[in-house]
């Protein structure tokens, strides 16, 4: 492993922790961080499934030098990945049938705050 690569996978981690406690003050019970589901389907790994009220969010969390770098490095093919992998965790957790789904985002940037987006994006049918 590159030392790059053990740098930017302790940042991914450290944003990953941080957005997940910024999740939970903002009210959200983190149900499952790091999730890979799906495997053998093309799906990947969901940074943070977080559940407020009727709402699963599954959450995509980026840090890169500014906020704009951070929202445009979530690509159309990763939001696939995410998608498939969130279809799988629902499939595996009926009970949870009643919420509805989201895709939200949190971005961090050197000096700024957590920047989430809700409803980041849609992937329709």
């Amino acid at each position: 492993m590159s030392a790059r690569h053990n740098t930017s996978g302790r940042t991914g981690k450290r944003a990953e922790r941080l957005a997940a406690w910024w999740l939970r003050l903002k009210g959200y019970a983190i149900l499952a961080q790091g999730q890979r589901c799906g495997r053998g389907t093309g799906a990947g790994e969901i940074d943070i499934i977080a559940r407020r009220g009727g709402v699963i969010a599954f959450v995509e969390v980026k840090a890169r030098a500014s906020l704009d770098d951070a929202a445009q490095a979530i690509s159309a093919a990763q939001r696939r990945r995410i998608a498939r992998a969130a279809a799988a965790f629902m499939a595996a957790n009926p009970r949870l049938g009643e919420c509805s789904p989201r895709f939200d985002a949190i971005l961090f940037a050197p000096g700024k705050l957590p920047c989430h987006i809700s409803d980041a994006w849609r992937m329709d049918a």
